[in-house]
């Protein structure tokens, strides 16, 4: 990246006249984390075909090992999820897991357990009509709120495959009371400041229905539960069309958004790089949050500061650790972008009934270019101006797939 301070310096003087506090706005930036998942340095992808990349990460320390690269090019991923039983460390020694995080510089995150690969959940877990297998999803999900102790995590990330494909097959309202008494028992288990996350999917991998098909469904739930259970919202996870910022801005207002899977997806499923295809909504999005972040309303702003921010993505083509450091750089721009959006100018078009006016200060705001101000923060921060140029010139990638290799599965999904 050439120079940036002198564009940067014309990009601050502009933001001042406009009333803009540029210092409060790189804080901001510089406290704004994303937690990188550790499927997805792993060989993993479509549903169909997972094509092995040389150096893809095999085992639980080295998924950390490139978590904490990506945190050391970025220095806003300190932290990385983990998913059970494909991150069960090899010698089952949790805590030594956790140490070898922490003497990588970046801490475990959050904890996802597994309950649709193995043969027994043909047909769902919690929803199940076999009360064994009921049984066994369960016991796994408990074992991840042990874990979640173990390894200092706050946080139990659900997503559930369970559905039907035809109709008929089962009853429908059965499965949503199996569901409620299942999660109950897991948030009975939760540890002293945990949170549960319950995410939803209108479709897939079930045909006729999902049982967590919507955010309404997952709300619905939360609220029964109680104030640690909370809604996580995956961008792919809806159909088209659909105005993802005001479940957000809904959710945040009832105190129940709990965190986001970022990702980004064209037609169905839900595994690009976050803002390769709309980094508009992108934009739109963190707009809804930085709203809240500023609000003058304590459980606005208390909400939005506990937002767990998380990549879930599956890279399948296009190799695993330059893509997860853009996808993290894609979420910085969207939210350094939002914080250069004039509040109190917008609230006074709003109120005066100035639809074109309000539109033209948020399309301004998104379309700013951020990048030298996003260089000045990197530069102040100590990492890289440039991350991704960094990263291919560090040699971290050619050391890996001298060290790795290729090979089939490591995973993830497959």
């Amino acid at each position: 990246m050439q120079d940036h301070h002198a564009a940067y310096e014309l990009l601050a003087e502009r933001l001042t006249a406009q009333g803009i506090d540029v210092e409060r706005v790189k804080e901001a930036i510089k406290n704004h984390h994303i937690e990188t998942p550790s499927w997805g340095y792993a060989n993993s992808g479509t549903r169909f075909k997972a094509f092995p990349w040389p150096g893809a990460a095999v085992t639980t320390r080295q998924k950390l090992d490139d978590a904490a690269m990506v945190h050391k090019m970025t220095g806003i991923a300190p932290t990385v999820a983990i998913h059970i039983p494909w991150d069960k460390p090899e010698d089952g020694d949790y805590d030594a897991m956790r140490q070898y995080a922490e003497e990588q510089g970046i801490r475990i995150g959050a904890v996802n357990p597994n309950v649709f690969q193995d043969d027994e959940y043909r047909l769902g877990s919690f929803g199940n009509p076999d009360p064994a297998v009921r049984e066994q999803a369960l016991d796994h999900v408990l074992e991840c709120c042990e874990i979640m102790t173990k390894v200092h995590s706050d946080i139990l990330s659900l997503w559930f495959a369970d559905g039907t494909n035809y109709a008929g097959q089962d009853s429908l309202r059965e499965r949503k009371r199996r569901f409620e008494q299942a999660l109950e028992t897991v948030y009975q288990h939760l540890p002293a400041g945990g949170r549960m996350l319950i995410e939803y999917k209108f479709f897939e991998p079930a045909f006729y229905s999902t049982d967590i098909p919507d955010w309404g469904t997952a709300y619905a739930w939360s609220l029964k539960l109680g104030d640690q259970a909370q809604v996580l919202v995956d961008l792919g996870h809806h159909a088209q069309g659909v105005n993802i910022e005001q479940i957000v801005a809904f959710l945040l207002d009832e105190g129940k958004l709990g965190g986001f899977h970022f990702n980004n997806r064209k037609y169905a499923d839900d595994d690009l790089i976050v803002g390769s295809v709309n980094p508009y909504e992108l934009f739109l999005i963190y707009n809804e949050l930085v709203d809240a972040e500023q609000s003058s309303e304590p459980h606005l702003r208390e909400t939005a500061r506990n937002v767990a921010y998380m990549i879930d993505q599956s890279h399948n083509v296009e190799g695993k650790m330059a893509p997860m450091i853009l996808s993290v750089l894609n979420c910085q721009e969207a939210y350094a972008k939002a914080q250069l959006v004039p509040r109190q100018q917008l609230a006074e078009a709003r109120a005066a009934g100035d639809v074109l006016a309000a539109h033209h200060l948020l399309t301004e705001a998104y379309r700013t270019d951020v990048r030298p101000l996003l260089a000045q923060v990197r530069e102040e921060m100590g990492v890289p101006v440039d991350p991704l140029a960094a990263y291919w010139a560090s040699g971290y990638e050619e050391k890996i797939r001298k060290e790795r290799g290729i090979t089939a599965t490591s995973g993830g999904y497959q």
